[in-house]
């Protein structure tokens, strides 16, 4: 299969800017990435969106992943040119799960709208502290593990009923983290026991009906004791043991963004590319230093090829359940749009519905990351 599929179908990376410059689009054409993630950077209006989206595809000998952030609350990047969908904090202190199912279904909507497959979430984090300044602020479906598992199984399902594939995050599960991992890599000194008694509950619960996994970068002593501040995202312990051997998760499996602090303040990026793809993941996920994805591509080449083949296998596993974008349409758009508006109303009360999320200098980078 390594002569078959390029390797960079083992990289899923961001795109520089709102259109494809040629330098850019000849980088994608050469690297045949396995898929894309956009950013706010990447967009400025529907039309241009799904512009961008269709070139994409277009320079791709095989359909690429074509994937986002859209949670709700903060981490939605379509709320840069339409409403924004109550986050999953809101959602659950409702306690209404038609309004979750609504909200999956529409997610998935919206994205086949402009050409997207696979969407970043449900996050199955638990919320130990609402406030907590760990990144996860208003985007954990629950402060238990069966309220997780309640609530984000039916957004999990209603989306994937509209042929958008889901992503199960933060994978082993940082809800105890005490810093951000997009600045610095959290330490989480919990057992193994205690990691199966809460944060595992809900990966375990939904890893049949999850299309992949994102993996963490924290640190767990638990796994890694004997490589201290090694992170879980690039961690053979925790993903090719635990995972992969432990849960029997066969599926597909990417790191989180490797831009973030907690890989660049500890890990150099030859290592970095070396150890996730060793470690069991699939997608490395690359997505402000574009210029590295080709560096990225001849550090996998030196891998086994056993692990390389693992992985391009379960990466065409994936893109055989992808579906294809709708016919673009305006009028479908602005449809969904508003019925995203109403959910919104729905969920928060029609004046509370009018505060939109904004950034204080406070919050965490996960909002443009």
């Amino acid at each position: 299969m390594q002569n078959r599929l390029p390797l960079g179908q083992l990289l899923l990376t961001g795109v520089p800017s709102p259109e494809l410059d040629v330098e850019t689009a000849e980088r994608f054409k050469r690297l045949q990435p396995g898929g894309y993630i956009l950013f706010g950077r990447n967009i400025n209006s529907p039309k241009q969106l799904r512009k961008l989206i269709d070139d994409l595809r277009d320079l791709s000998d095989i359909e690429p992943f074509i994937t986002i952030d859209q949670e709700g609350g903060r981490v939605s990047r379509l709320r840069l040119i339409g409403n924004e969908p109550p986050n999953a904090q809101a959602l659950r202190k409702k306690g209404d799960l038609d309004l979750i199912k609504r909200h999956g279904s529409l997610t998935g909507q919206i994205l086949r709208v402009f050409g997207f497959n696979l969407d970043l979430c449900p996050v199955l984090d638990l919320s130990y502290d609402d406030e907590a300044d760990n990144s996860l602020k208003g985007r954990c479906y629950g402060t238990s593990p069966k309220e997780v598992i309640d609530n984000a199984s039916v957004f999990n399902h209603s989306m994937r009923e509209q042929g958008v594939l889901s992503c199960g995050k933060h994978f082993p599960g940082y809800a105890s983290a005490e810093c951000d991992p997009h600045e610095e890599l959290p330490v989480i000194h919990k057992t193994l026991e205690e990691m199966e008694a809460d944060e595992l509950l809900p990966f375990r619960a939904l890893l049949p009906d999850l299309d992949s996994i994102m993996t963490c970068h924290s640190h767990f002593p638990c796994w890694d004791a004997d490589t201290p501040r090694w992170p879980a995202s690039l961690s053979k312990n925790i993903i090719g043991q635990f995972l992969r051997n432990q849960l029997g998760y066969d599926g597909l499996v990417m790191t989180d963004d490797l831009d973030m602090g907690a890989i660049l303040n500890e890990v150099t990026f030859e290592d970095t590319i070396r150890a996730c793809i060793g470690a069991g993941n699939d997608l490395a996920m690359i997505c402000h230093r574009i210029e590295l994805v080709e560096k990225a591509a001849e550090v996998i080449e030196t891998l086994p090829d056993p692990i390389i083949n693992d992985a391009l296998e379960r990466i065409h596993k994936a893109k055989k359940k992808m579906a294809p974008p709708y016919d673009w349409s305006m009028e479908k758009f602005q449809e969904v749009d508003s019925q995203i508006w109403d959910l919104r109303v729905d969920t928060l009360g029609e004046e509370e519905a009018k505060n939109l999320s904004v950034e204080d200098g406070k919050r965490s980078p996960v909002e443009t990351y």
